[in-house]
């Protein structure tokens, strides 16, 4: 069954006042906005975009422990969307929004899940193995440029850093960060910040 972003913003507005606070919706809604332009200019379907924006941390809306890593949120999500009858595609971007490089490994967290005896571990891992679509990479960008606001990525890794430290793979998620910035802008032909002037007021 297909969703679209009214439907996705319904489901987080359903949400509201059952975690500890609504920060999650406004970071989601901001992913969901800021894909939706980016796709616009890239000829891509705005209103996926902004959907799989929307949802991506859906799994957050009964409550969500930064301390926990992203495998509870990331699978709940998955099962949450699943559950309404919603297609792969959609649950999928709740676990694969958290990895660049379609690599369990590349993330901004200071859990280790190599050896992770966790039983959700390999499920997880198969889905986050699969070939990157264009739409994974823009929400997985977007998760990186927004926070409840829209910001550059380079300020949003820095306040990553400071939530989460400094583990193993953190340099290498910071080069992916930054060779998924570039291949955006690639695609666009310019610098994917000047679609949002209102990023010259937080330089």
């Amino acid at each position: 069954m297909k969703l679209n972003s009214k439907e996705a913003l319904n489901l987080l507005n359903a949400c509201r006042g059952k975690a500890i606070n609504d920060d999650w919706i406004l970071h989601s809604i901001c992913i969901g906005n800021t894909a939706s332009v980016i796709a616009k200019h890239l000829n891509l379907d705005e209103d996926y975009a902004k959907t799989l924006g929307y949802i991506h941390d859906i799994g957050k809306r009964e409550g969500w422990n930064q301390y926990e890593g992203v495998l509870p949120h990331a699978i709940k999500g998955y099962n949450y969307i699943k559950s309404l009858g919603y297609d792969d595609d959609y649950a999928e971007i709740c676990i694969k929004h958290s990895f660049l490089n379609h690599d369990i490994n590349c993330l901004a967290n200071d859990r280790d899940y190599t050896d992770s005896k966790d039983s959700r571990y390999e499920f997880i891992k198969q889905i986050v193995q699969k070939e990157d679509s264009i739409y994974d990479k823009i929400i997985n960008l977007c998760d990186l440029m927004c926070s409840t606001k829209l910001d550059f990525m380079e300020k949003r890794l820095m306040d990553l850093l400071i939530r989460h430290g400094v583990y193993k793979n953190t340099h290498y998620h910071l080069l992916e960060a930054r060779k998924l910035k570039t291949q955006m802008d690639d695609l666009l032909g310019y610098n994917l910040y000047d679609l949002f002037p209102e990023l010259r007021a937080n330089i």
